[in-house]
């Protein structure tokens, strides 16, 4: 998607240990004109796939799942990191390592809004090993619904997460590809 790549190139910081700051549009800032055209994207890309919900994990997926969601016309879940006094029973939950603050979080979606028919779509800032996605995953296998893939804003293709869900069999959509963050730059898979 040109104009995530633009976002990127103009405003993305690369930081020591191949992290890419995005915090100016994606994760602290939201620039929603940006999240609307991304969520539209992933809309159509998955457009006949009969997808019910769409899921994410908390915090930074969920301006892009929820634009997806608008376009979609589809409810959308995020899986919570921290516990609530609201959500403490009758949840479904798997734990996932954050690459980038180097800590475990156990993610819960309740039982209450996932249906045995549902067909779901992960939405998720980055993919780099994978680890959201695989507790999504673990949620999906708990609750036995179907999914259609994985929509992803920024893909690390140099690290292992997409190709490890491709070989699962998981449809991975990723409207930004990045092949490199040497040198302090950016640079984007050719196509």
């Amino acid at each position: 998607m040109k104009e995530l790549e633009e976002k990127i190139k103009e405003y993305g910081t690369v930081l020591p240990g191949n992290v890419l700051k995005v915090d100016a549009f994606l994760n602290h800032q939201v620039d929603p004109q940006l999240m609307l055209h991304i969520g539209q994207k992933f809309a159509k890309l998955f457009a006949n796939e009969g997808i019910t919900k769409i899921w994410t994990v908390e915090s930074s997926g969920i301006a892009p799942a929820v634009m997806t969601g608008l376009e979609m016309n589809l409810p959308v879940i995020f899986a919570r990191k921290h516990k609530s006094l609201t959500l403490n029973q009758n949840m479904y939950t798997a734990d996932v390592y954050s690459y980038t603050k180097k800590t475990t979080n156990r993610i819960s979606i309740s039982k209450k809004y996932v249906d045995a028919d549902d067909k779901i779509l992960m939405i998720d800032d980055f993919l780099a090993n994978g680890q959201a996605v695989e507790g999504l995953l673990e949620i999906a296998d708990q609750a036995g619904v179907q999914v259609a893939g994985a929509g992803i804003v920024i893909e690390k293709s140099f690290q292992p997460g997409a190709g490890e869900l491709k070989e699962r069999g998981i449809r991975v959509e990723s409207l930004a590809r990045i092949q490199s963050l040497s040198d302090n730059k950016v640079e984007f898979v050719k196509d």
